[in-house]
């Protein structure tokens, strides 16, 4: 997939985190955690006075484990990446791709922090840190995290832009699993980065990226839906059972979606089916709203059909097959 992310689109909007914040946020979130282990082994020690050695020793391991390791994993998993320190310096982990972690993401990392920073003292860790190009440490590289900024100017990050409103809910069905991180990664960036590129290359890497994800999922690409719209609904669809994990079901309805759509998606109808002899079904948009798919842009209304020569008659003909995709293949 590296072939398909080029120097126009191979930016992600999210900056990574650099080693003096990320090591202020684990000096915050140590000091907070030892505090809590220094507390409860206080508590422990009276209330198991009267237990032999052996059971002292197997307390004192078992609240290890449980403070110092299950405690920062169990507030990443709740928290979706942000532990106090981190929420304090603005810092959040993600996925590679800038998704929201999981339990598996942050026991992995857990686990890989007992060595790199409890046992090492850090040093391990900020080795790591400086030597990796997006600053991670191993635990990051291990679990396929990365911590990022979210304090940054608003012109930095770049929006995906939500799915057209009747694509919301169609791909329910696909089985999203076998996606790798890469493919999600390219195809995030390629719609962030879609309006800027030249025409025929967002033409070209829109198919390209669609045939990958058709193939990962084991479903054919629909009939009559661009390419471009056929990404963005897929990207839609896993945000949306994202956002149900995270704060449960009825919060990532398909009208909010289709409320904040960009005027490039708005109003873009599926396209006749082949080979049913349908027409296009929904109310077209005007060319204007597709300047990434390399449409003209025409201020003046259209003339009516049959009302000029043939240049009028070929440009109608061209009008009609743009309204029946809402994407024109390049020349």
């Amino acid at each position: 997939m590296s072939a398909l992310v080029t120097g126009d689109a191979v930016v992600l909007g999210l900056r990574p985190a650099r080693l003096p914040s990320r090591a202020l946020a684990l000096v915050i979130d140590l000091a907070v955690v030892w505090a809590a282990y220094i507390l409860v082994s206080l508590v422990m020690l009276f209330a198991t006075a009267s237990l032999d050695a052996a059971a002292q020793a197997a307390t004192t391991v078992a609240l290890f484990v449980l403070v110092l390791v299950g405690g920062p994993i169990a507030v990443e998993t709740l928290s979706h990446g942000r532990s106090l320190g981190k929420l304090a310096c603005g810092l959040r982990v993600v996925r590679d791709d800038g998704g929201p972690i999981r339990f598996r993401h942050a026991l992995v990392r857990g686990a890989m922090g007992v060595i790199e920073i409890l046992l090492t003292f850090g040093v391990v860790a900020c080795i790591a840190s400086l030597v990796s190009e997006r600053g991670r440490r191993i635990g990051d590289v291990f679990a396929g995290t990365l911590v990022v900024r979210e304090r940054v100017s608003s012109g930095w990050a770049a929006a995906v832009p939500p799915p057209p409103p009747w694509l919301v809910g169609r791909f329910a069905g696909l089985d999203l699993s076998r996606v790798p991180d890469g493919l999600w990664l390219a195809v995030r960036q390629y719609l962030m980065r879609m309006r800027q590129l030249d025409p025929q290359v967002s033409w070209t890497m829109a198919v390209r990226l669609a045939e990958d994800m058709a193939a990962c999922t084991g479903t054919p690409l629909p009939d009559g839906v661009p390419p471009a719209a056929y990404l963005a609904g897929v990207v839609g669809e896993r945000q949306a059972r994202d956002a149900r994990r995270a704060f449960g079901p009825g919060q990532a309805g398909g009208g909010t979606v289709a409320a904040v759509a960009p005027p490039w998606f708005v109003g873009l109808g599926p396209g006749p089916v082949r080979g049913s002899g349908a027409g296009p079904r929904p109310a077209p948009v005007p060319p204007a709203v597709f300047p990434s798919a390399g449409l003209p842009a025409s201020g003046g209304a259209a003339e009516p059909t049959g009302s000029g020569g043939p240049g009028v008659e070929a440009a109608n003909n061209a009008e009609s097959r743009v309204r029946s995709t809402g994407f024109a293949p390049p020349a």
